[in-house]
């Protein structure tokens, strides 16, 4: 039987940690009903006590969608619980999401705390943050660069406290596949009722491999995943949630993993992101790039011909994007020129190209893409040469 898989979207939080990005509330509620659409099952709207503007932003979204729980975000400290319990009052569905960090340089540098001094906080926070919300989420912060056992206890007092789900946040984009599933080996066998908590992980793009730890994750017992749209986020970025989303799709043979994701509507919310933040997407970004579904090489082009599925493991309409597009340039091959030029109403054949594909080359060693004007000229010429 299939596995459930949560999308927690923290495009609005982590997102806005992107240098340069800062959405508006206006525009966060925008997002966060196109999310809603989207079909993610948790949207962190922010970070309540960071700014009066972050708490007026989690109470408008809280205001806002109506299907989708809505968290924020908080240290292990009272005042931050607090805020997101006000921020959030008004969410039909809520959640809390605490973290505190317990990787040994954390611990040593930035708190200057003792173990056992970071379990009590984990305690106490836990237990307090449980007095308000039914679904408590826990996070240990740099979660990959902790003592496995360490993490263990981190882990279970929260749980033994309240927590309902627990977060492994990949905070420095440190691990790799094979690491994500010796943690969750660790947590499995040594974690009382594994299987009665939600897992999720949080995992950062700091080595490029923050979509391939994720799903390595769903692979090994994780049952909600964590990203934003178009990967942004602080430093390298977060997990692209459409990219997990599409190798859900595509390799559902593999993971025998569903989720709530309306594929459909991810060109959409990609779109708006990217409009919103001021951040194109690069053209060769997996899934809703402008190359993504674009094709040049001349082989390529003639298997895309023959069948598509030679050479797209999806279709653009799966992702709502356009068409397929076989832009002609110097690799194009003679038979995407002449399906091009027949589309343009030329009635060209195999042997009309023995004379119509030199010239395109010529053409094509001189620019970037061969346009229908310059399909229209060689044209000509060559009509002109003939008469």
């Amino acid at each position: 039987m299939s596995k459930y898989i949560q999308f927690f979207d923290t495009t609005l939080r982590d997102g806005e940690q992107t240098i340069g990005v800062n959405f508006s509330i206006e525009q966060k509620v925008q997002i966060a009903k196109e999310l809603e659409k989207w079909g993610v099952d948790v949207i962190e709207a922010g970070f309540p006590v960071a700014s009066n503007e972050d708490f007026q932003a989690v109470q408008a979204v809280s205001a806002a969608v109506k299907n989708t729980c809505v968290t924020g975000l908080a240290r292990a400290k009272k005042g931050d619980i607090d805020a997101c319990v006000k921020a959030t009052q008004n969410a039909i569905h809520k959640q809390i999401h605490v973290f505190i960090a317990t990787s040994p340089i954390h611990r040593e540098y930035k708190f200057h705390m003792s173990k056992d001094q970071i379990i009590q906080i984990i305690h106490d926070s836990v237990t307090y943050a449980r007095k308000f919300f039914d679904i408590v989420e826990f996070s240990p912060e740099d979660a990959t660069r902790t003592e496995p056992e360490y993490l263990v206890k981190a882990i279970q007092t929260a749980i033994d406290a309240g927590a309902t789900v627990i977060n492994i946040p990949d905070t420095v984009g440190y691990t790799n596949p094979k690491g994500i599933a010796d943690l969750f080996k660790n947590l499995r066998d040594n974690i009382a009722r594994f299987d009665e908590i939600t897992f999720s992980v949080h995992c950062h793009d700091d080595l490029g491999m923050s979509v391939a730890n994720s799903l390595a994750a769903i692979e090994n017992g994780a049952t909600r995943i964590e990203g934003t749209i178009n990967g942004i986020g602080e430093r390298a970025g977060n997990a692209a949630l459409e990219e997990v989303a599409a190798a859900m799709f595509v390799r559902k043979d593999y993971y025998n993993a569903t989720n709530n994701i309306d594929l459909s509507e991810t060109k959409n919310i990609s779109e708006m992101i990217s409009r919103f933040a001021k951040m194109p997407v690069p053209r060769n970004k997996a899934v809703v790039g402008a190359n993504a579904f674009a094709h040049e090489s001349g082989i390529h082009q003639d298997g895309m011909l023959k069948n598509r599925q030679t050479y797209e493991v999806m279709t653009p309409e799966t992702v709502g994007a356009d068409k397929t597009s076989m832009p002609l340039g110097k690799l194009s091959g003679s038979h995407a020129v002449m399906t091009k030029l027949q589309s343009m109403g030329y009635q060209v054949d195999r042997d009309a190209m023995k004379s119509i594909f030199p010239k395109f080359k010529e053409v094509a060693d001189n620019t970037d893409i061969v346009s229908e004007t310059d399909l229209n000229s060689i044209m000509k010429d060559i009509r002109e040469a003939i008469a």
